[in-house]
């Protein structure tokens, strides 16, 4: 006699008789009320946008870290369990500068998402550095090597896959849509951001500005927006938009 899902499911490495781990699919479940977070490829570098959720006016914006710093060529954007990310982007920093340590060169994104991605694996091992539960947070990595630029996506099973564009969070299935509507290989940075930033605007609830936004770009090093640079990028979408209407009329 089967034993039932909730009990199934206390296990955190006990498959179900359907072959499945719902300490995981509980994990993915807990990504999807996250804030959206918008990655994009181009020839030139890497763009990220994320949606920053301010709860409360008390509340400093630039505390709110949504896009992190993993390496000087290597930065992500989470969502889910923030308080997540910390460990796993942690351990990447660890990892690539060992790499430069050991190797006199910086680390190649594939290897320090696997890297992340290994991590994430070792839930519920009973060492010390193992988590006794997955990881409830998806990592947008974009980084560039000896390849080009490169973004990847993680998930709290441990795998990841390299995409072109891409969005996680709550608002990732219209996002999705809007990216592959408008995205573009030949498109530039500028439109990169723009697009970003827009396929952001269309999922948020409030309307974008600088303290609710953070964009981040990897060309080839990471760069983090200042809040007057979030604001130039606001402006000009606004000019596109602006411009659009008065074609239409």
């Amino acid at each position: 006699m089967f034993l039932t899902r909730s009990e199934y499911d206390r296990g955190v490495n006990t498959f179900s008789p359907e072959g499945r781990l719902f300490q995981v699919e509980y994990a993915i479940e807990a990504i999807k009320l996250g804030s959206t977070a918008v990655g994009l490829k181009t020839k030139f570098g890497v763009i990220l946008a994320v949606e920053k959720r301010i709860t409360s006016t008390l509340l400093e914006p630039s505390s709110v870290d949504k896009i992190m710093e993993i390496d000087s060529h290597i930065g992500c954007a989470a969502s889910g369990l923030t308080a997540d990310a910390p460990t796993l982007v942690e351990h990447g920093r660890v990892e690539t500068q060992n790499h430069r340590f050991s190797y006199n060169e910086p680390m190649s994104v594939e290897s320090t998402t696997q890297a992340l991605c290994d991590l994430a694996l070792r839930f519920g091992e009973g060492d010390e550095d193992s988590m006794s539960r997955p990881f409830g947070v998806s990592l947008l990595i974009a980084g560039h090597d000896e390849t080009g630029p490169c973004l990847y996506i993680t998930d709290p099973s441990g795998t990841f896959w390299e995409c072109d564009a891409k969005a996680i969070g709550s608002g990732s299935e219209g996002a999705d849509s809007s990216l592959q509507e408008h995205y573009n290989k030949e498109m530039t940075l500028e439109e990169a951001e723009l697009l970003a930033l827009s396929t952001l605007k269309q999922v948020m609830e409030e309307k974008v500005t600088a303290s609710n936004v953070d964009i981040a770009k990897v060309a080839p090093t990471y760069h983090l927006y200042t809040p007057a640079e979030v604001e130039a990028v606001i402006g000009r979408l606004l000019r596109c938009k602006e411009k659009s209407i008065r074609h239409v009329m």
